[in-house]
């Protein structure tokens, strides 16, 4: 088996993999980030990362984004028509909204306040995931994910002013709200190529990011300062996303969720060396519950006798117990391919996550 198929067929092993190299990469740019807004203005900082991040994926893996029929020998499912709904709202609340109203409120409360409300991220996330998406969230995997965001927690709440004025809590938290909708917008999508999806978002967020940035009178950045902001985004937010849809195709918004939750303390810990920051004991015993959960949500396991009911759809797949199905003439089957296929009722049982076969309710 290749190793491709591998991540298709393990999501218990990769899927974790995906959504922590997803936060370490997203985590490790915040002390980039901050050593250029001292020489740019905050929209312009934002809308060159998420043109970065579009751009170095339009780059490094041209293509169309749209395809409405069926190409032989695709190695994902490529965006549809019917998908612009999905894909205008992940565009709106995470490119847009969400970067828009956290500048607002970061302007208007104290760095520590900011720190703490921006925690509200993952368990909203979670919370829309659980209820209001229905996906599901076992006592055990709930545990370990309190643990993450227990950890994540202290990480923010340090000792500081803690007085903040009312609209820059809201903004923040609107902010928070607006990322966690993308995300479970993103889980949505996560069956289309997720290189599209993110190429997406990244030109359109930065896009009018850049405009509110004009408008706002913001100073032009430098070319130094330009080139190494699009290079931060390409690397630190363009691969990140792609990591991020495909974590979400593994495992679901929830669990994804929480391991995102740990991209905070990773950029502390990246802060070390690059802005010459000191972790302090609070620090090392938030490391150690975040540990803790990420150690117990990868040992997870979810296997009990389940049924899938007939099901067409389209997504990046090789031949297993749940894809064995004819393929169109010209097609190539012997690695991970992409085409429309239906699925038959079957029951068994297995270890399983909350991926695109296993979205199922529970009693």
């Amino acid at each position: 088996m290749s190793r491709a198929a591998a991540v298709i067929d393990h999501p218990h092993r990769w899927g974790p993999a995906l959504g922590l190299t997803a936060a370490c990469l997203f985590g490790v740019s915040a002390p980039f980030a901050k050593l250029l807004l001292s020489e740019t203005g905050p929209l312009t900082l934002a809308s060159l990362l998420y043109l970065g991040a579009g751009l170095g994926l339009l780059i490094a893996a041209p293509g169309p984004h749209w395809r409405g029929d069926t190409v032989a020998g695709r190695a994902e499912a490529a965006l549809r028509r019917t998908d612009l709904p999905l894909v205008a709202g992940a565009v709106l609340t995470g490119g847009i909204l969400g970067p828009l109203l956290l500048m607002v409120g970061l302007g208007r409360v104290s760095a520590v306040s900011g720190s703490l409300l921006m925690n509200l991220e993952p368990p909203l996330t979670i919370f829309l995931a659980v209820v209001w998406f229905r996906e599901h969230l076992g006592l055990r995997q709930a545990g370990a994910t309190a643990l993450i965001l227990a950890g994540a927690a202290i990480v923010a709440a340090r000792p500081g002013d803690l007085g903040a004025e009312w609209l820059g809590v809201a903004a923040i938290a609107g902010s928070s709200l607006s990322w966690a909708i993308d995300t479970n917008l993103s889980q949505l999508l996560s069956a289309r190529d997720p290189v599209a999806v993110s190429r997406i978002k990244g030109l359109a967020g930065g896009a009018c990011l850049l405009a509110a940035a004009l408008l706002r009178g913001e100073r032009p950045p430098t070319l130094r300062v330009a080139g190494a902001a699009l290079l931060l985004g390409w690397v630190c937010y363009g691969m990140s996303a792609v990591l991020f849809v495909r974590s979400l195709r593994l495992l679901g918004a929830a669990r994804v969720a929480a391991y995102f939750a740990t991209a905070p303390f990773l950029g502390a810990l990246a802060a070390v060396p690059v802005l010459g920051e000191r972790l302090t004991r609070a620090d090392l015993g938030a490391m150690l519950i975040m540990a803790g959960g990420v150690a117990a949500l990868m040992r997870e396991t979810h296997d009990h006798s389940h049924a899938h009911e007939a099901l067409e759809h389209d997504h990046a797949h090789f031949h297993d117990d749940h894809h064995r199905h004819d393929h169109p003439a010209g097609g190539d089957s012997s690695g991970p391919h992409a085409h429309p296929h239906r699925h038959v009722p079957l029951v068994h049982a297995h270890p399983h996550a909350p991926d695109l076969h296993h979205r199922h309710g529970h009693d």
